[in-house]
């Protein structure tokens, strides 16, 4: 437990930068997990719909300073790879 007066001010600020935090990775979380799901399926179009959504999500959380931006284009990238892997496979 904080002691001075400057570490609890620390710690009720980094309790409210966490909780703005949340919203924006779990709602990019939970926009990847529904384009995964959607490559699974194999149908083309939802797929790149949700990873469009997806990646508009992880951009907006990198921006926002929730997730690192390599983090989000890591992300990103992996999703486009199995997207074109997907459209490979549709050929």
């Amino acid at each position: 437990m904080a002691n001075t007066k400057s570490a609890k001010k620390v710690m009720r600020s980094a309790e409210r930068r966490r909780l703005r935090n949340r919203i924006h990775v779990g709602r990019a979380r939970s926009e990847v997990k529904k384009a995964r799901k959607a490559i699974e399926t194999g149908d083309m179009a939802v797929a790149a719909e949700a990873i469009s959504s997806a990646s508009r999500w992880l951009d907006h959380a990198a921006s926002k300073g929730s997730i690192h931006k390599n983090n989000a284009a890591r992300r990103k990238s992996r999703l486009m790879k199995q997207l074109a892997k997907l459209q490979a496979q549709g050929k």
